[in-house]
């Protein structure tokens, strides 16, 4: 099955959460299973992040959304952590500090995109600026409707900039949610993740559903699109991310660059250099024998 098609969200198409499976595993029946295939797509993360980053010619953007214990820090940790840190920021987007609501809604998130060979990826995005302040009305509607048509210009902009992006809505039912705080409340190491938001959020369930199904629908592109990733059982959702990103960037059939220096000039240099050192070595090992 090409995971590309079968979770992406075509564009202009009217979003049905309720229709979507979240415990949906495809022909996988378990984690024992899938694991050699996402230990293979893992890898192929690592090497094509190197060579992107080499080639320098254009960049990645992967959006995390979804709704509390959907498991952005769990894709991010498991998944896209093969990645280099030195070539894949990550940004988590809370609250805008003083600084970020003085600005335009998209400010913070413009200077957090990829450089030319890099990934970036965004746990929460700019999208929250049609969810929970949508939710929350913490601007009209009159603002916010607005913003869908000003998130799809902006990410045209980067996409007209060599950038390619892929977002991914992490999809859990009500029941999955809270057996995951149950986790959080039952493992002391889980602890910290514990937050009156997650709870205070919960009765506005169907209000996020809302919000997410016009963000999914408006705003998935042929050079944006969004995925509704399955995600109750959190291996099937680290194969479906990691396949998704890897056949992404294997499709871009990216080469390294041709070498800025003289190579046979260069091996001429580093064979003066290992026969020198071998000439030294010797006379070390005749003044030591006498």
């Amino acid at each position: 099955m090409n995971y590309i098609e079968r979770f992406r969200v075509q564009p202009n198409t009217k979003v049905d959460l309720r229709k979507v499976d979240a415990g949906f595993t495809d022909t996988h029946e378990s984690h024992k299973a899938a694991l050699p295939e996402i230990e293979v797509h893992v890898q192929k993360l690592h090497d094509l992040q190197y060579l992107m980053y080499a080639e320098g010619k254009r960049s990645l953007l992967i959006c995390l959304q979804g709704r509390d214990a959907a498991g952005k820090d769990g894709t991010i940790n498991h998944v896209l952590g093969a990645m280099n840190p030195q070539g894949c920021p990550v940004t988590g987007f809370k609250v805008p500090s003083k600084e970020e609501a003085a600005h335009d809604f998209l400010w913070r998130y413009h200077k957090a995109a990829p450089a030319k060979g890099q990934v970036a990826i965004f746990n929460r995005s700019h999208y929250e600026d049609v969810l929970v302040v949508r939710v929350h009305d913490l601007v009209p509607k009159s603002v916010w409707s607005k913003r869908y048509a000003h998130i799809n210009a902006f990410e045209k902009m980067l996409h007209d900039n060599g950038a390619h992006i892929l977002k991914f809505y992490l999809h859990i039912d009500p029941e999955e949610q809270l057996k995951r705080f149950k986790q959080r409340i039952d493992d002391p190491t889980r602890h910290w993740k514990i937050s009156d938001g997650d709870y205070a959020e919960r009765p506005f369930w169907d209000a996020y559903t809302a919000a997410f199904e016009d963000a999914l629908g408006k705003c998935s592109k042929s050079h944006a699109p969004w995925f509704i990733i399955p995600s109750n059982h959190k291996w099937f959702r680290n194969l479906a991310v990691s396949r998704i990103v890897t056949e992404t960037l294997e499709a871009l059939n990216m080469r390294f660059p041709e070498p800025t220096v003289d190579l046979a000039e260069i091996k001429d240099k580093y064979h003066a250099i290992v026969s020198e050192a071998g000439k030294t070595k010797k006379k070390r090992k005749k003044g030591k024998s006498k």
